[in-house]
């Protein structure tokens, strides 16, 4: 699947937003100021002022909406979501090439707070993604300890494991094992079923 690299761009930014929220083994990643001002810093998201508790509230509110995107049961049902995204957020198209980075567009109007950049650009990138009729490529993780968040951009839409090196591995090692003791239990049953049978025959003949 081709995308654009400012979608990507704002995608990898949706989904590491959604996997800030907290859950059973793991605390919110946006419980206060300093957190946000990390993550706006660990994902280069530009043309941010001075962050206040008012932003904090402001994006947690959006992740929340981002997160119904990867749950919404149909493409219907997630362009209803994508839509109140955009409008809310007051989408205002611009070319830019800021940074080193080559042309491409930013959705969110001058001057927009966090949570309105961050819902018009990633709004605009579910959007991509539900036009392109890719919706079921947002997922999340099928490990039964992991809830995590991804866009599956395999050629086939195969990839069911956020992180392949970890989730998949895990599991797949797991697995592995289970069959290992399983096929040993097998074995030891068959041995005692043989050695039985023997020691039977053998009291036969004393």
């Amino acid at each position: 699947m081709q995308i654009p690299h400012d979608t990507r761009r704002a995608l990898d930014v949706v989904v590491a937003l959604v996997n800030t929220t907290a859950e059973a083994d793991q605390p919110d990643g946006l419980a206060e100021i300093g957190a946000l001002r990390g993550f706006v810093r660990d994902y280069s998201i530009s043309d941010v002022g001075e962050l206040s508790a008012r932003d904090l509230a402001g994006v947690r509110a959006v992740r929340g909406k981002f997160a119904q995107v990867f749950a919404a049961p149909t493409s219907r049902a997630a362009s209803v979501l994508i839509n109140e995204l955009v409008a809310t957020a007051g989408t205002t198209p611009q070319l830019t090439d800021h940074d080193g980075y080559d042309w491409h567009v930013h959705y969110f109007a001058p001057g927009a707070s966090l949570g309105d950049h961050l819902a018009a650009d990633g709004g605009m990138a579910l959007a991509f993604i539900v036009v392109s009729g890719e919706q079921e490529r947002l997922r999340r993780c099928e490990a039964p300890d992991c809830r995590r968040a991804f866009v599956d951009l395999s050629r086939n839409r195969s990839r069911r494991y956020c992180d392949s090196r970890t989730c998949g591995n895990r599991l797949h090692v797991a697995a592995y094992r289970a069959r290992r003791k399983e096929a040993d239990a097998e074995v030891s049953e068959h041995e005692q079923v043989v050695h039985g049978g023997k020691q039977q025959q053998g009291s036969d003949h004393p």
